[in-house]
């Protein structure tokens, strides 16, 4: 996604997607959600029993197959905000802001720590 529109377009096209399959009627955050959550799965099973450093090379196959569930999880997730009424690159900048203040440079360049524990 290379800016808001792009972003925009996605959630209409999976609008449209989904409604010319009459798949709205599945469509409620819960079943989303989870849908999400097995998309999210399918990409550990990816990496599951890999070292880092052969996660940081996968074969073609496997970069392709990670594609394919990146893509879902996106769908997925840009449908669950749609139908949830959440404008997604809203919700990011604030949440980039939030983060800002809770892991300031000075504090956490370099840790792994999480905010409550710098």
């Amino acid at each position: 996604m290379s800016n808001n529109s792009d972003l925009l377009h996605l959630k209409q096209q999976l609008r449209a997607f989904a409604k010319q399959r009459n798949w709205d009627q599945f469509h409620t955050p819960k079943n989303l959600s989870m849908a999400l959550s097995g998309e999210v799965a399918e990409i550990t099973e990816i990496f599951q029993w890999l070292t880092p450093e052969q996660s940081e090379q996968l074969s073609v196959e496997k970069k392709q197959q990670l594609e394919e569930e990146i893509a879902d999880v996106m769908m997925y997730l840009v449908r669950l905000a749609d139908k949830c009424d959440i404008d997604i690159s809203d919700a990011c900048q604030r949440k980039l802001a939030k983060n800002n203040e809770k892991y300031p440079v000075d504090k956490c360049y370099g840790s792994a720590k999480k905010y409550n524990e710098l």
